[in-house]
């Protein structure tokens, strides 16, 4: 199912490699957020791949003393931000031999994947065996009280509403897709990253500066009604800190099967009782408390 208009992504991404600087601290900050995992991993890795880092993805993996790092993009000017190895390439059609990496990173890039199963798939293939893989994107909830604000207005203007806000997956499916991938010790959680706006019209520059404007098929094609945007804000809420939009990041983490990795222990194998190990005493079916 086609979701995103990828060639509309594309070309906007391409635009964005000249102002996505704008947006740095906000991108290092999740990147660092992400790339925080790799300090409970006792294995070195030496093969690296950047997928969708927008520049600061490469140059953390190059301070951790990753030498070999390919960094990918669908815009190839925003791939070239990195000044290292850089290579136009759609995460959903992978360009990489099979064990090329071991290790692969996507920083906020999978959420215009149409077809995202198929993309882990192909992560999946590109690592070696024990390759570890690090992911984070936007999750359910994700720019909410924008996306509420905008359905109102259009609703209110044309007694109808157009997707204006990207769908964000929700964390319970994370893992899942995880596993349906291949992925071995499959691990999803989320967090909050905290934003606030002065005023609502910053926030939609930030997302147009990083490349995020809206890229979804069934967008209305038509001009925008001019008070759409201008109500659209009215109605956001206001802290004491100006707006607050929102940003629940899914952090993946999965490896690729290796025969030295744990394994979950076969149903009936155990050798003690829980009970036993509770220190309580076991009741049996049918039997009343304390009977």
């Amino acid at each position: 199912m086609q979701v995103f208009d990828r060639a509309l992504l594309r070309r906007r991404r391409d635009r964005a490699a000249g102002t996505v600087q704008q947006v740095a601290p906000i991108l290092e900050d999740c990147a660092d957020r992400l790339l925080d995992r790799l300090d409970d991993v006792t294995r070195r890795f030496s093969r690296a791949l950047d997928l969708g880092g927008r520049g600061v993805v490469a140059p953390r993996l190059r301070d951790r003393g990753i030498a070999s790092i390919v960094s990918a993009d669908l815009s190839p000017r925003m791939a070239s931000r990195t000044g290292g190895l850089a290579v136009a390439a759609d995460e959903e059609f992978l360009p990489f031999a099979p064990e090329s990496f071991d290790l692969i990173v996507a920083s906020l890039s999978l959420h215009w994947v149409n077809d995202l199963p198929g993309a882990l798939i192909q992560i999946r293939r590109a690592l070696a065996p024990d390759g570890l893989f690090l992911a984070s994107l936007p999750g359910l909830g994700t720019l909410q009280p924008l996306r509420q604000a905008l359905a109102e207005a259009e609703t209110a203007l044309r007694g109808g509403l157009s997707p204006r806000v990207s769908p964000f997956p929700e964390l319970r499916d994370a893992a899942g897709l995880l596993q349906r991938a291949g992925f071995a010790l499959p691990v999803a959680d989320a967090e909050e990253v905290g934003l606030a706006y002065r005023t609502p019209f910053a926030l939609l520059a930030d997302l147009r500066a990083a490349g995020e404007a809206n890229a979804v098929l069934a967008r209305d094609p038509r001009t925008p009604p001019r008070a759409l945007f201008p109500m659209a804000a009215a109605a956001l809420p206001e802290g004491q800190d100006g707006i607050r939009p929102g940003l629940r990041l899914l952090m993946l983490t999965g490896w690729a099967p290796h025969e030295s990795q744990q394994k979950p222990a076969r149903p009936g194998s155990a050798t003690h009782r829980l009970a036993d190990a509770l220190g309580s005493t076991e009741q049996k079916t049918g039997e009343k408390p304390g009977g």
